[in-house]
């Protein structure tokens, strides 16, 4: 079953129809055989049987008769009228030589065996040459005995019917298994679809239960799954906001006070731990906010990824940007930004050095950050995507982060049906590369 497996459908659809057609050909496969074998074969037979008696007794009739076309003449009337078998003597003539053979090569092989059984002449037989008749000859003597035999005469025709009905019902059949089969499988695509829209983020609301009872099941579950992780976002999303409300009212009262106070050591550090505590503010909002406030819209990644760039630029010039041009995919533009200026914050952060690409790969495009700074050990990139992670002190040099940049960043391609995932960079530092899903 192992080497087979891999050449079976692998979609509900094909399998539902295989789970059909392979039961119905094994049975129509052997109602085909037992009727050929059993009941077709064994009437051929019998119908080639009482042909070549016919022609048996007709040769022998012009035998006794002295091969004399003319005593022999009545005796052929005679077939012809009882026996519906054309009998004509050719004098001088030999059998042919060469021989044709007919599609069901059962009929050949019936009625070669019934005429060499019933006499000792040489016989020679033609069942393609007339449509509804079959050329029989036998050598004599003095020349050949050509019998003309009725076709309904020597074969049951019966069988080429039966399998046009037997064919016809299974394509009929196979037709109203194709249309039901695809009927069922449409709401479970179409669930499928709506669970895939809202992992990304998209708007899935006109989606209704269809199908049978438990794929009604399963898409109301769908729905009421949707509904409660809304309503945690929203609450999370709400939760944040005003947690960054009521601690900006007294920040900005600690940012007044401190501006009024006389300049010293002390006055400076306190308002660099104000401007740390509304950098991380912002922070929490951002991760809290996801991506639950912006529409989809197909849009040009490169370019989205050069108006970042071009940003980042005021704060680092030396970032360098290489893309491919018109890579489309459906995003949120806004969120796509975010999520890749974290990425670039990072590698500034971290390097000294920060090389970005867009390319194409397949069906996903991939946007790929290069630093030159410590980088992250192997066993710790997983680490490093967990909101708040702490990492060694080569990677904490950035006193302004909270942890957030990298499952910022993975939670916006997540939300894209993409990833983030760390490597080593060429640079020496590390790679992060943000992967989506081309439109």
């Amino acid at each position: 079953m192992g080497p087979l497996k891999r050449y079976l459908p692998k979609s509900l659809f094909g399998r539902s129809l295989l789970i059909f057609v392979v039961p119905v050909a094994v049975m129509q496969g052997l109602i085909a055989w037992a009727f050929f074998e059993q009941h077709w074969e064994t009437v051929t037979s019998r119908l080639s049987e009482g042909v070549a008696g016919d022609v048996a007794i007709m040769t022998e009739l012009f035998e006794t008769t002295g091969e004399n076309d003319t005593a022999f003449a009545p005796l052929a009337d005679a077939a012809y009228r009882n026996m519906q078998l054309s009998v004509d003597f050719r004098e001088g003539e030999r059998l042919p030589t060469s021989r044709r053979s007919s599609f069901f090569r059962t009929l050949d092989r019936t009625l070669r065996r019934s005429l060499t059984a019933a006499m000792d002449n040489e016989v020679w037989f033609d069942t393609t040459r007339y449509p509804a008749y079959v050329d029989i000859r036998v050598q004599t003597g003095t020349g050949v005995l050509r019998f003309i035999a009725v076709r309904e005469r020597v074969f049951a025709t019966t069988g080429h019917i039966f399998l046009l009905w037997l064919f016809g019902a299974t394509a009929l059949l196979s037709l109203v298994s194709v249309v039901f089969i695809r009927n069922q499988v449409k709401p479970i695509r179409r669930l499928a679809e709506a669970a895939t829209r809202f992992g990304r983020g998209e708007d899935a609301a006109g989606f209704k239960p269809a199908g049978a009872r438990e794929v009604r099941e399963a898409a109301h579950a769908f729905i009421d799954m949707r509904q409660r992780i809304t309503r945690h976002l929203d609450q999370r999303t709400s939760m944040l906001a005003g947690v960054s409300h009521d601690l900006r009212t007294p920040l900005t009262r600690l940012k007044l006070q401190l501006a009024l106070m006389p300049e010293s050591e002390e006055r400076e550090d306190a308002i660099r731990d104000v401007g740390e505590m509304e950098h991380m503010l912002e922070e929490y909002l951002a991760f809290a906010r996801g991506q639950v406030s912006e529409e989809t819209v197909e849009a040009d990644v490169s370019a989205l990824v050069a108006e970042t760039v071009e940003a980042a630029r005021r704060a680092d010039p030396g970032i360098t940007l290489s893309a491919d041009a018109g890579l489309m995919a459906n995003v949120r533009p806004g969120v796509l930004k975010r999520g890749i200026a974290n990425l670039i914050s990072n590698a500034c952060a971290y390097g000294t050095k920060c090389e970005i690409s867009v390319r194409k790969r397949r069906r996903h495009l991939e946007i790929i950050v290069d630093d030159d700074g410590p980088g992250i050990s192997p066993d710790k990139r997983e680490e490093a995507f967990k909101p708040f992670a702490r990492l060694d002190e080569a990677r904490n040099m950035n006193r302004e982060g909270v942890g957030l940049g990298l499952a910022i960043a993975r939670d916006v391609a997540r939300g894209h049906g993409g990833d983030v995932e760390l490597s080593d960079s060429p640079l020496g530092g590390l790679r992060a590369t943000l992967r989506l899903p081309l439109a």
